[in-house]
């Protein structure tokens, strides 16, 4: 059983996604399922696009998801009462425990096909492992940074990067543009967050403020080749959930 209700983390997939997320039943017909490639939402990193995000989430279908098959219980974690200024890294990338946080776990074992490497180790440890990806935590509304992120991310030819994913391994940046949602059971509100990992050889780093992370994804690209970039490129494995 899941630390938080699950119409909760429905509510959470719903504001991920832009979608109308439902629960999956037998009387769901032509319902399009949401997968772990599919829910991660995109973002864009320029002002200008703020309109392409909201026809783009206004045009959303509805989605359904078995929750049975979606989460990982065994993976949640509750690190409510937590207290832990250890200094960590994942992928040799600073990585801040999410105290305060209850982590309710997508379930992601065995659904690449480049194996589970890029997870590390399971349990508690300090340091990276060989060939993991580091922890990255995603606001659901990040549009206050858009300009920041827009402007300062560069390759190497000096061309700026706007349109992609982003987030970033500071969880208290990702919470400053968390949304909320409300039990409807309890009435206890929470914050949400997505926490992933990142590929290091994908991400592009912001130069004024490097704790954002950009995975690139060009205005125009084909939805197979977007699904391609995001599964080799950043993987959503928990869901966050704080009361305010």
């Amino acid at each position: 059983m899941s630390l938080v209700h699950s119409n909760v983390v429905l509510q959470a997939l719903s504001t991920f996604t832009g979608a109308n997320v439902k629960s999956l039943t037998e009387d769901t017909i032509d319902g399009k399922e949401l997968n772990v490639f599919n829910f991660l939402p995109t973002t864009f990193a320029k002002k200008e696009a703020v309109d392409e995000i909201d026809s783009l989430q206004s045009s959303c279908p509805d989605l359904f998801v078995d929750i049975d098959k979606f989460l990982d219980p065994k993976f949640d974690y509750d690190f409510t009462h937590l207290k832990d200024n250890s200094i960590c890294k994942r992928g040799n990338e600073p990585y801040t425990r999410p105290c305060g946080w209850t982590r309710v776990a997508v379930k992601v074992l065995d659904k690449y096909p480049d194996g589970n490497a890029w997870l590390g180790t399971d349990g508690w440890r300090s340091n990276s492992v060989a060939d993991e990806w580091p922890v990255s935590y995603h606001g659901t509304s990040m549009n206050g940074a858009k300009a920041i992120i827009g402007d300062h991310y560069k390759p190497g030819t000096g061309q700026a990067y706007g349109r992609g994913i982003y987030s970033t391994y500071d969880i208290k940046e990702a919470t400053s543009y968390s949304k909320t949602v409300t039990c409807k059971e309890t009435g206890i509100t929470y914050n949400v967050l997505l926490q992933n990992r990142i590929n290091p050889k994908m991400r592009k780093v912001c130069e004024r403020k490097p704790e954002y992370w950009l995975i690139e994804i060009p205005a125009g690209t084909p939805s197979d080749k977007e699904k391609k970039i995001v599964e080799k490129s950043i993987r959503p494995y928990g869901l966050l959930f704080k009361a305010v």
